[in-house]
């Protein structure tokens, strides 16, 4: 539906529509259509997503740790879901095929070569893998250890920090609020940095004893590594340094922590870690478990296992750069596979723009043979997709493509 449709309908229930001339005018509506106009009256409504699951929920670690020798039937995926292969690989070798290695010392130091093989990866594949990025080996690995005994502490430690739909913050074990949904293999813990007035200690963990420390300080260098990132993305679209990050809202952007664990699962060959995705927001910084592998991302059909390289990180385009940029960045669908002899543990940080500003394409980026994509919508609108939905592969921002 756009925008007019949007107004067009407001306007009509104003003016004495029936409940029964709003179903038909319903069931006369697209899916897609449909599906925008549920997410419309959740945004309206701002108690939609609620306090409360709509089932009880279930810790995958629980089920993991119970000795399971099948999956439960909430979690095998439809058989043209599931993974091809299961790889249980402890130490990856490299791979002849990979995700584009980017050293950030290089490129800001002004190799041509690096530039281009970023722009190469923004554009082709939505993903890629940085090093001597300024971030310390040491505080990497204390992110990832400090979370691994989090998740290893007894689980009514854990309990206390239950979330909800509203706003996901705190320890959880699903995506979407569809009541009868196949869900996903992983148990998670999500918190915000910024802006500040989100920044809440009292909802991060206390234990172990040194986790809000060290997640604080992991936190601040990330912002500054995502503020470096943009202005790299910003000069490969042709723009000022500056403009992609001022498109963000400047300094008052959004920063949050999504700490994925993913229990050891009986048959990795039915369920997945994280159904296929692209990710709704700005840009994506991923501390992968450079252990065991899961990470696929999907390239040219193809879904292809990222091997990551010890003490770097993985970057991938999200849906907001790609409206940005009007698609010459591609956010790119990913997912990730289980395995049954190793558990991981994943730190994705989210580098999003302010929540309550229209994102567009940029003007600079639009010509008479190619107009703007996307119709403005704030970023707020535009994640409620995933929180009500679930991980839905690439439909979201597909569906938000204007009709000419």
């Amino acid at each position: 539906m756009n925008n007019q449709d949007e107004i067009k309908s407001e306007a009509e229930s104003k003016n004495g529509l029936n409940d029964q001339e709003q179903e038909v005018k319903i069931d006369n509506m697209s899916e897609q259509d449909k599906k925008k106009n549920e997410i419309k009256i959740i945004a309206k409504n701002k108690d939609g997503l609620g306090e409360k699951w709509p089932e009880p929920i279930v810790r995958v670690q629980s089920l993991a740790e119970s000795n399971l020798t099948t999956v439960p039937d909430r979690y095998i995926k439809p058989p043209s879901q599931r993974p091809q292969t299961t790889i249980i690989n402890h130490e990856p070798e490299a791979a002849a095929i990979n995700i584009p290695i980017i050293d950030l010392d290089s490129l800001f130091s002004g190799n041509e070569d690096d530039m281009k093989r970023i722009s190469e990866a923004c554009r082709e594949w939505g993903f890629f893998q940085v090093i001597n990025h300024g971030v310390k080996p040491e505080l990497m690995d204390a992110a990832r250890e400090t979370w691994k005994s989090f998740f290893n502490l007894p689980v009514e430690a854990k309990e206390v920090y239950s979330n909800s739909p509203r706003t996901y913050e705190g320890y959880g074990s699903r995506l979407g609020v569809e009541k009868g949904a196949i869900l996903d293999w992983n148990d998670y813990y999500y918190l915000h940095f910024l802006p500040l007035p989100l920044k809440d200690f009292n909802k991060w963990p206390s234990l172990p004893s040194n986790i809000r420390e060290v997640i604080d300080e992991y936190g601040k260098e990330l912002v500054k590594l995502g503020g470096r990132l943009m202005t790299i993305l910003s000069s490969n679209l042709g723009l000022r340094e500056e403009q992609l990050q001022e498109a963000f809202g400047g300094e008052d952007v959004g920063a949050c922590l999504r700490v994925n664990y993913y229990p050891k699962c009986p048959q990795p060959e039915l369920a997945l870690g994280l159904s296929p995705h692209s990710d709704p927001g700005g840009m994506t910084i991923l501390l992968p478990d450079d252990q065991v592998v899961g990470l696929q991302v999907r390239h040219d059909d193809t879904w292809i296992t990222v091997n990551p390289l010890r003490h770097a990180f993985i970057v991938n385009i999200g849906d907001q750069i790609q409206i940005l940029s009007n698609s010459k960045y591609k956010s790119v669908e990913h997912r990730v596979i289980v395995n049954s002899e190793k558990e991981r543990v994943s730190l994705a940080f989210f580098y999003n723009p302010k929540s309550d500003i229209p994102i567009q394409p940029m003007q600079q980026l639009v010509t008479s043979t190619m107009p703007p994509l996307y119709p403005p919508m704030t970023f707020d609108q535009y994640r409620l997709f995933i929180r009500t939905q679930g991980p839905r592969g690439k439909s979201h921002v597909e569906s938000h493509i204007s009709r000419r």
